[in-house]
Order: C-alpha cells, then sequence, then structure tokens
C-alpha cells in the first residue's frame, strides 16, 4: 500500500520511519523542509508539494500542528482537487467541532475522512504501542484497522468523526492536570525540607498513584526538561482546546484555567519547546534564575 503522512515533525517523523519499516510505501511531506532531511537519508520518498503526496498515495496520514494548518495545507485551492477519491486520516489533536468541520469539508471535495489519534510519544511510536483512538464510520474502521495497527496493536473504534477527537482531549486533559498536581505537591515537599523519595514512598503505595509522576520526577529533581517527547507549547494548545470544548458544553472549567497560565508563565521562562514537565517552574513564584 501507498501510503503518504504530512506533518514529519516530533511523532510524524518517527511514524513515518515505522510505516516504511513496516512494508509500506511511504511518501512525506513537510511545510519545513529541514524536517525531511533524516528521512530522505533513511530512504523515504520526498514530495514537494502536499498534491503530490495526495497523488502518489492511496492514503494519507496528517500529523500537523492544529487545525488551521490542516484546513491550510489541504483544503487550499491547489491542493483541493487531490482529495478526491482520496482517503485522509487525521492523527493529530484538534478539537471535536474542527475535526467534524474538517471532515465535511473533505467529503465535499470528493474525499474520504476518519481520525486516530494517538496517546503516547516517540518511544511507544518505536514499539508499536500507541494507543489509537479512531473516529470512523464502522466500514472505514475496518478498511483502515490494519494500517493503524503499525502503531498499535489494538486500535480502539470510539464512535463516529468527532469522538476520538473528543477522548483525546479528555486524556490530554489528564496529562495537564495530573503533572501540575504532583507538580505542586513536589514543590512544597523540598520547600519544606521533606525528603522527596519518603514522599514518593507513600504516593506509590496509596491510590493516588500515577506512573507518569516517576515519568517525570527526575526531570522535576534534575530542573532538566530537554529531547522532548511532548513539549510544553503542545500540551498548552491542547488545554486551551479543552477549555473552548468544555466552554462551548457549559462545564466549569475554572481549575483548567490556573494550569494553563502555569503552563504560560513556564513557557515564558524559556521552556515552551522543552519537555512539559517543565511545567514544574511555572508553578515557582519565581524563576530559579530570579
Amino acid at each position: 500500500m501507498r501510503v503518504g503522512i504530512i506533518g514529519t515533525g516530533l511523532m510524524g517523523g518517527p511514524m513515518t520511519l515505522k510505516l516504511q519499516a513496516s512494508g509500506y510505501q511511504v511518501t512525506a511531506y513537510n511545510r519545513t523542509p529541514e524536517k525531511l532531511k533524516s528521512l530522505a537519508e533513511a530512504g523515504v520518498a520526498i514530495a514537494t508539494s502536499a498534491l503530490e503526496v495526495l497523488q502518489s498515495s492511496d492514503c494519507t496520514l496528517l500529523m500537523l500542528t492544529n487545525g488551521e494548518a490542516i484546513a491550510e495545507v489541504i483544503l487550499n485551492p491547489t491542493t483541493q482537487p487531490g482529495l478526491a477519491g482520496h482517503t485522509i486520516i487525521q492523527m493529530g489533536t484538534i478539537a471535536p467541532t474542527e475535526t467534524k468541520t474538517l471532515a465535511q469539508q473533505v467529503r465535499d471535495c470528493g474525499g474520504n475522512y476518519l481520525e486516530a489519534p494517538v496517546l503516547g510519544s516517540i518511544p511507544e511510536v518505536k514499539k508499536g504501542t500507541l494507543l489509537v483512538m479512531v473516529g470512523a464510520s464502522e466500514a472505514d474502521f475496518e478498511q483502515w484497522c490494519p494500517l493503524l495497527q503499525t502503531f498499535g496493536p489494538e486500535p480502539l473504534h470510539v464512535g463516529p468523526v468527532g469522538s476520538a477527537a473528543t477522548v483525546k482531549l479528555a486524556m490530554n486533559q489528564l496529562i495537564a492536570s495530573l503533572t501540575t498536581a504532583f507538580a505542586l505537591s513536589l514543590h512544597l515537599i523540598q520547600h519544606e525540607g521533606i525528603d522527596v523519595e519518603a514522599f514518593m514512598q507513600l504516593v506509590r503505595q496509596s491510590a493516588l498513584y500515577a506512573p507518569t509522576f516517576d515519568k517525570k520526577l527526575q526531570r522535576m529533581l534534575d530542573h532538566q526538561y530537554s529531547n522532548p517527547n511532548f513539549p510544553v507549547k503542545h500540551l498548552l494548545k491542547d488545554t486551551r482546546l479543552f477549555l473552548q470544548a468544555a466552554k462551548d458544553l457549559g462545564l466549569e472549567g475554572s481549575m483548567l484555567e490556573g494550569i494553563a497560565k502555569v503552563l504560560e508563565k513556564s513557557g515564558d521562562r524559556g521552556h515552551f519547546d522543552d519537555d512539559y514537565s517543565a511545567l514544574f517552574e511555572g508553578i515557582a513564584l519565581r524563576s530559579r534564575e530570579g
């Protein structure tokens, strides 16, 4: 099968290599050509436009930053003609309203659309153990499930287009909330001079424990956030998407507004491109340099 992929950044690049290693004929395109160099060196076919990807593939996966970027890349007058008879699989994190609108626009151009956002990061891509959530018709899910199994052994069909985007936002809200809550407690423990490992022993034995606490603990203790699998700027974007969805539904989201401010402060202190555990820096009243 010929598979196109548009968006070869932090996740899209490793996903491209995973497809190639699984025997697919892959054509990749990225708006920033520099992000294609390592893929070209690995033997991946490189397209010079999104239209070229559509014309050379049986389906195209999207791993773009946001809904606006998707519309800009595939719904412009130059690219739209390539959507006729083509299947688009949207795999990034966007709002439920955005994915439904995109689906209709692709269908209006004669194409097919489904969503398959993923939970996990680069190590899970390489191992093929991502959690894949699919929003699609039953027929589309059955047709494209073998391809999606490249990234995760058991893609889950959660409902029609829009439902997987909703579940993905719900999961990322937990990432933001859990990590911020842990970071706040860790700051208190350190401030009062309590042994961190003694605190962690209690946490691990309690019903409050989440594995992500240990995954991010050492980064926070060392204040080292380089080589991110999921940067602060992306978690902030997803947090804002969730806040808008909550507002639209009349849900109380003031708690998450505070978390967004923590992420913003972390970014203002130079951590937008760092691992999201750098939100630890956004909780302190002053930066470590201050």
